[in-house]
C-alpha cells in the first residue's frame, strides 16, 4: 500500500472509523465513569470521541495515545484550550494509568483482543473498566463478500461469541454489549466521501486516484455487507 497517498485521503477527516458520542456516552454509564475520573483513548486518531470522553469526566482529565503523527497534531489542535486533555504520540499497548475507562474505537484488533487486555489490565482503578470496538460477524454463515471486506485487516474476523471466548479466557467479564449503528459507518465514511471528492476536483496524482478508488470501494462493500459484519461494542472489566 502506498500509505502517503492513503493518508491523503485520510487527512483532516473526523473520524477515522465508525463510531458517535452516544457511543461513548453508554460506555461511560455502564462503566459508572466518576465526573472527576481519568479516561484514556487508547488508538485517538485525529481525536474524534475525545469531545466525548471529556463529557464523561467535566471534573477529570482525558488522555488520549496514538502513534500517526498527524493524527497527534489535529487532536492536539481541537483541544489546545483545554488542559485537561492531553495527547500523547506513543503505543497504547504501554498504558500506565490509573484510569476509570480505557476506550478503544477500532484499534484493538491492531494488538489482538488478548494482548490488548493482558497489557491494560494493570493500567486500571480498582473499578475501571475498558471499552472497544471490535470486527465481527453477525451471521454464522457470512457470504464471501463479507468475509473479503476485512481480508486487509490483521487477525481474523468471527463471530461476538468468538471475541467473548477470548475475552473470558484473558480473564474479563463483558458487562454488555452493542453493535455500531449504520449511523456510525455513514459518520466515518460521508466525510471520506466528501474528501475524495474535494481531491479529485483538485486534480490528483495516480497513488492518490487508487487510495481515492479504494476508499469509495470500502464504503461502497461496507453497504454490500452492513447486515452481516460490523463493529460490536464491548464493554469488559476484570473478573
Amino acid at each position: 500500500m502506498d500509505w502517503d497517498a492513503f493518508f491523503t485521503v485520510h487527512r483532516h477527516l473526523p473520524r477515522e472509523g465508525p463510531g458517535l458520542a452516544e457511543d461513548v456516552a453508554w460506555a461511560g454509564r455502564l462503566s459508572a465513569v466518576p465526573a472527576n475520573g481519568r479516561v484514556c483513548d487508547a488508538g485517538c486518531g485525529p481525536g474524534s470521541d475525545l469531545a466525548a470522553l471529556r463529557q464523561l469526566v467535566p471534573d477529570g482529565r482525558v488522555d488520549g495515545f496514538e502513534t500517526v503523527a498527524h493524527f497527534v497534531e489535529d487532536a492536539t489542535k481541537r483541544f489546545a484550550g483545554d488542559p485537561l486533555v492531553r495527547i500523547s504520540q506513543g503505543s497504547m499497548e504501554h498504558l500506565t494509568g490509573p484510569y476509570d475507562l480505557i476506550w478503544s474505537a477500532g484499534a484493538v484488533y491492531f494488538l489482538g483482543v488478548t494482548r490488548a487486555l493482558n497489557a491494560w489490565r494493570g493500567a486500571l482503578t480498582e473499578t475501571g473498566a475498558v471499552a472497544f470496538s471490535h470486527p465481527c460477524l453477525f451471521t454464522d454463515a457470512p457470504s464471501e463478500a463479507a468475509l473479503a471486506f476485512w481480508e486487509a485487516e490483521p487477525g481474523g474476523i468471527g463471530p461476538e461469541t468468538a471475541t467473548r471466548a477470548e475475552i473470558a479466557g484473558a480473564g474479563w467479564q463483558v458487562l454488555d454489549t452493542r453493535p455500531l449503528s449504520d449511523a456510525a459507518w455513514t459518520a466515518y465514511y460521508d466525510p471520506m466521501q466528501a474528501r475524495c471528492d474535494k481531491l479529485e476536483t483538485a486534480g490528483t496524482s495516480v497513488a492518490v486516484a487508487a487510495a481515492i478508488a479504494a476508499a469509495r470501494k470500502e464504503a461502497s462493500d461496507w453497504r454490500a455487507v452492513a447486515r452481516e459484519t460490523g463493529y460490536m461494542l464491548y464493554v469488559v472489566r476484570p473478573a
